[in-house]
């Protein structure tokens, strides 16, 4: 896809964060839309179905998280890829972001040329997406990753996004042991800061929610992760 075929909408309530960003994404190409709050993210995704979501956390009206969960309620904006866009640091809010939704993080302030390698490796996640198969079948697992569902045995189960797409990558290539960097790279993003165990909380979340004969049909018996 083109560039200019892609749209990106980018909100913030600070007006020079706006005019700055906006300005080197334009540069590029790309089709850019802007709000000034979380409820306008919400109507102007509706609206204009972007590719792209780049919140802020803190705004006013509703911040960058209930506005992220909001959009993953809209089945057309499935497929949107949502990255948050903020000075705070803070573990909690990133745990928060990803809990509504998130795909990724961005720290301001990000240097443009910066910004823009970080948005076209979100694009080209967006891509993969778009490239892979829609239904994996492992087991007595039907996963839907065009409608976020895991059927087991015809009964669904309930995933947060980030335990999904841990889970969608590790049936995809079942018996293959994944790097701890890879798996943090393609799930969480590799600019973003998460502690040591977090991807052994998710398996173990995992493993509780879909039961460990499912899990070992997905990983084999003697699954581990290269370290």
């Amino acid at each position: 896809m083109k560039n200019k075929n892609i749209k990106i909408l980018l909100v913030d309530d600070e007006p020079d964060i706006l005019e700055i960003v906006g300005y080197n994404l334009s540069n590029e190409g790309y089709q850019v839309i802007t709000g000034t709050n979380g409820a306008e993210a919400v109507k102007l995704g509706k609206k204009h179905k972007p590719h792209l979501v780049i919140l802020d956390v803190m705004m006013p009206e509703m911040d960058g998280i209930e506005a992220c969960e909001l959009l993953r309620k809209n089945p057309d904006l499935s497929d949107t890829i949502i990255t948050f866009f903020t000075a705070r640091g803070e573990d909690y809010s990133q745990v928060a972001g990803f809990d509504a939704g998130a795909d990724d993080y961005i720290t301001k302030p990000i240097k443009p040329k910066v910004l823009i390698s970080k948005v076209k490796a979100l694009l080209r996640r967006l891509k993969e997406k778009e490239e892979s198969s829609e239904i994996i079948k492992v087991g007595n697992l039907v996963i839907d990753r065009e409608e976020y569902k895991i059927i087991k045995d015809k009964e669904e189960i309930v995933l947060p996004r980030k335990e999904f797409e841990l889970l969608s990558l590790l049936a995809s290539k079942p018996g293959k042991v994944f790097k701890r960097e890879d798996i943090l790279d393609r799930v969480w993003g590799n600019e973003v800061v998460v502690g040591g165990r977090t991807i052994d909380v998710h398996i173990r979340k995992l493993r509780e929610k879909i039961g460990d004969e499912s899990f070992k049909t997905i990983k084999g018996v003697g699954y581990k992760f290269v370290v």
